[in-house]
């Protein structure tokens, strides 16, 4: 990771990593952010797997509703990120 994460963040981070199953993710993610802040980062994840599938932008664009900015954002980050796109990709592709 390229900078170092405040105390609140490592704890939020603990606090995920708690969460066993889908539904109990979905209640506090449900609980914690606004909908709009759900649907941003679902459709983040939705096109970070399509980016590392190979779809063009506009596809993307298509089915997503992403902006060519955030699906520029978002592959900045699968190329040059921490590898945490990546490294969850590989892991739900299994």
């Amino acid at each position: 990771m390229g900078r170092q994460l405040t105390n609140d963040e490592k704890e939020l981070f603990a606090a995920i990593l708690t969460l066993s199953d889908a539904d109990e993710c979905a209640a506090f993610f449900e609980d914690i952010c606004t909908i709009k802040e759900l649907e941003d980062l679902s459709q983040r994840w939705c096109v970070a797997k399509m980016l590392s599938q190979g779809e063009k932008y506009q596809k993307i664009e298509e089915v997503t509703g992403a902006s060519t900015a955030t699906i520029s954002r978002v592959n900045k980050c699968l190329n040059y990120g921490s590898g945490g796109y990546r490294a969850v990709i590989e892991k739900t592709d299994k």
